[in-house]
C-alpha cells in the first residue's frame, strides 16, 4: 500500500491509499473555498453525565446533490478529491469536532462547556459512485481496512482524543446526505456513553473477558450467520434492531491496527457476504449502520475487544423500525423480529451479486 498526503484548497488534509506505488497524486484542488468553520462547543448534561456537541455550522452541509455534483466523485468542479483514487480519506468540511477553537457563549445553569476538540474524516471506499461496500473486491476491502487502521493509529495519537470511531451509514432511511459509498471516522474528545457503559459492565464481569465469553457462547448457538477461520458473524441474543449482526475476530485485539494480515484478508469475504445476505432478504438495498467498536485511547483499554456492530431499521419489505417513544425517550428497545428468526432468515437469504 502507498499512502500519499496532500491538502485541499482550504488547508484540510487529504490522504490517498493506493495499491500501486506509481500512482500520481500531484493534482491540486483548484476550488476557492471559504474559511474552515470553528469547532463545535461541548456542553455537559448533568442529568445523564454525558457530553453533547453543539455544531450549528453543520446545518449548511451538502445534502443529496445530483450525481454530477457529488463531492466524492473525483476530478470535477465540486469534488473534494482532485484525482481518481483507490481509497481516499479527507478531513470533513463540516466537522462535528475539530481543532479550530473559537469563542462560545457560557451555557449557564449546571452545564459546563468546553471546545469540541477532535477530528472528523470522510473515508471514500471506492471512486465508483454506483458501487456499495458489499460489491467491493477482497483486495479493495483490505485497502479500506488498511486506511481505517492507519487513521485510527494517527488520530489516537492526537492531543485530546479519547476514542476513535469508524463507521458507515448506508441508505436514505438512515439519513445519509451523500449516496456515494463512503464512511466516516470520528475522533472524540471523550469516551462515548455506549463504550463507557460496555467497558464498565465488562469490569464487573466475573470469569474471563466479557466480550470473549459472549463470542464463545454465540459460536455454539443457533444465531451464527457466517464464520471462517478468523471471524464469526452472529445475531446477538438481545438484538435491539430487526436485523442486527455482530462480527468478531476470534483473537481478542483492542483495535483495527492490531489485526494481523491473515485476519484482514479473511474479513472482507465474510463481511461482504453478510451485507449481500441483508440485501437479499427483501430484494432491496438494505439501509444499515456499520459501527466499529474499538478500545478507547486510555479508558479501560485492557478490557476492550474489537468488533463490528451492523444493524438495519428495515423489518419487512415495506416497513421500517422507527425509534419512537420507548426507544428514543427511554432508551428501552422493543424488537419486532426474534433474533433466532433473523439469523435463520439471513442464513437462508439469497446472496445478491
Amino acid at each position: 500500500m502507498k499512502r500519499t498526503i496532500t491538502h485541499l484548497a482550504d488547508g484540510r488534509e487529504l490522504f490517498y491509499y493506493d495499491r500501486r506505488d506509481d500512482a500520481d497524486r500531484a493534482a491540486l484542488d483548484p476550488r476557492d473555498l471559504p474559511s474552515r468553520p470553528l469547532a463545535s462547543q461541548m456542553r455537559y448534561d448533568p442529568l445523564m453525565d454525558e457530553w453533547i456537541a453543539i455544531a450549528g455550522h453543520r446545518q449548511t452541509r451538502t445534502h443529496l446533490p445530483a450525481a454530477d455534483e457529488c463531492p466524492l466523485c473525483a476530478a470535477h468542479t465540486a469534488s473534494e478529491i482532485p484525482s481518481d483514487y483507490d481509497v481516499a480519506v479527507f478531513e470533513n468540511r463540516f466537522p462535528s469536532f475539530s481543532f479550530a477553537e473559537g469563542d462560545f457563549p457560557d451555557p449557564g445553569g449546571l452545564s459546563a462547556a468546553r471546545p469540541g476538540v477532535g477530528r472528523c474524516e470522510v473515508v471514500c471506499f471506492t471512486s465508483d459512485h454506483d458501487a456499495s461496500f458489499s460489491s467491493l473486491a477482497p483486495d479493495q476491502v483490505e485497502l479500506v481496512l488498511a486506511a481505517w487502521a492507519d487513521r485510527t493509529a494517527e488520530l489516537s495519537a492526537l492531543p485530546g482524543v479519547e476514542q476513535v470511531f469508524c463507521f458507515e451509514n448506508r441508505g436514505a432511511e438512515i439519513g445519509i446526505t451523500l449516496p456515494h459509498p463512503h464512511g466516516q471516522i470520528y475522533a472524540y474528545p471523550y469516551v462515548t456513553p455506549r463504550t463507557r457503559h460496555m467497558l464498565d459492565v465488562a469490569a464487573r464481569h466475573r470469569g474471563g473477558n466479557l466480550f470473549a465469553d459472549v463470542l464463545a457462547a454465540e459460536r455454539k448457538g443457533p444465531r451464527v450467520v457466517a464464520a471462517n477461520e478468523h471471524w464469526t458473524a452472529f445475531v446477538p441474543a438481545a438484538a435491539r434492531y430487526p436485523f442486527e449482526v455482530h462480527v468478531y475476530p476470534h483473537r481478542r485485539v483492542p483495535d483495527l491496527p492490531s489485526l494481523n494480515a491473515n485476519e484482514r484478508a479473511a474479513f472482507g469475504p465474510l463481511y461482504t457476504g453478510v451485507l449481500r445476505r441483508l440485501d437479499g432478504l427483501f430484494g432491496v438495498a438494505m439501509p444499515y449502520v456499520a459501527a466499529w467498536h474499538q478500545a478507547p485511547v486510555r479508558y479501560r483499554r485492557d478490557l476492550a475487544y474489537l468488533h463490528l456492530q451492523l444493524f438495519s431499521v428495515r423489518r419487512a419489505p415495506d416497513k421500517l423500525k422507527y425509534l419512537a417513544g420507548s426507544e428514543s425517550a427511554m432508551g428501552a428497545f422493543v424488537n419486532d423480529v426474534a433474533p433466532e428468526e433473523a439469523a435463520r432468515m439471513l442464513r437462508e437469504s439469497a446472496v445478491t451479486t
